[in-house]
């Protein structure tokens, strides 16, 4: 379906409970940004008349046109080896991410870190991550986190582990990378090996971010969260009360319009906002303890 962006959140609720996996993503910014694609994908034959019946109930109770639902069989492919293959080289900052298929030569001076796209969350293509990489980049360039602990900072919801890495092999300090996922955790760890930091990143599972694991390392420098809006606020106590005095805390995975739910969340902890992101429409929120608006 193709809806409008402030629309796609309740047309995303159409496939609860259905759809093995849904995306929602930018239809063609070139016709008009404010569209959006709504899609669900089934391993089977999808139940057409239920899809129907919820996209119109949707509809009527917005008071719009019915958007018009279309059911394709997609052909099996190996998505992730094309992935893989496709993977451009991407460089955010100081930061030079890459898959394996690219041999060099690479920008001097860069921090370089060899990922490929994976079954976890996180090449650095995506721009929520992207957004993230720069932060990280404005943070060591402002003069880095406060140094405490055996630990420099955490990576919540790492996914792939390319946040807490770039961190780590930047500062040469540990970067706790912890996410729910056991596939996430596994790959961090392969990925911090590859690169050569398997010391500096240690990887966990973790049920949120009041984990007693995350707490007893804790404080920490700096916290990155890439992760979704409305978990971002319900964590807002427990990732503000593991900052050290001082610390950085970068915050993502979300749009423009969830921008002052989540922000508020954190100010409600005594953060101050430093520094606002953009990458239409995903926005990265950087904040610090006693600090003031850039």
């Amino acid at each position: 379906m193709i809806v409008p962006l402030q629309l796609a959140g309740a047309f995303e609720r159409v496939f609860e409970n259905l759809a093995g996996v849904v995306s929602l993503y930018e239809w063609d910014e070139s016709i008009n940004p404010n569209l959006w694609a709504v899609e669900g994908s089934f391993d089977a034959a999808p139940p057409r008349a239920e899809l129907i019946a919820r996209v119109e109930l949707t509809a009527a109770a917005l008071n719009i046109v019915t958007p018009e639902l279309h059911i394709a069989k997609v052909p099996v492919k190996d998505w992730l080896s094309e992935s893989i293959a496709s993977f451009p080289p991407l460089r955010a900052g100081r930061f030079y991410i890459h898959g394996d298929h690219i041999k060099g030569p690479y920008p001097p001076g860069a921090v370089r870190l060899m990922i490929n796209a994976a079954t976890a969350f996180g090449s650095g293509q995506h721009a929520s991550t992207l957004g993230c990489l720069h932060a990280l980049d404005g943070m060591l360039r402002a003069g880095g986190p406060p140094h405490v602990g055996a630990l420099l900072g955490l990576d919540m919801g790492c996914g792939t582990g390319i946040l807490g890495m770039a961190a780590a092999k930047a500062a040469r300090r540990p970067v706790l990378c912890a996410d729910i996922d056991p596939e996430a955790v596994r790959v961090t760890r392969y990925n911090a090996r590859r690169n050569g930091i398997a010391n500096l990143v240690p990887a966990i599972m973790s049920d949120g971010a009041d984990d007693r694991a995350i707490r007893a390392r804790g404080p920490y420098g700096f916290i990155t969260a890439n992760i979704l809006a409305r978990p971002l606020v319900q964590m807002a106590d427990d990732l503000a009360g593991m900052l050290a005095p001082g610390g950085w805390l970068i915050l993502a995975g979300f749009i423009r319009r969830d921008e002052a739910m989540v922000g508020n969340a954190y100010r409600a902890q005594g953060l101050s906002l430093v520094r606002r992101i953009r990458i239409a429409p995903w926005t990265t929120l950087v904040l610090r303890r006693g600090a003031h608006y850039l």
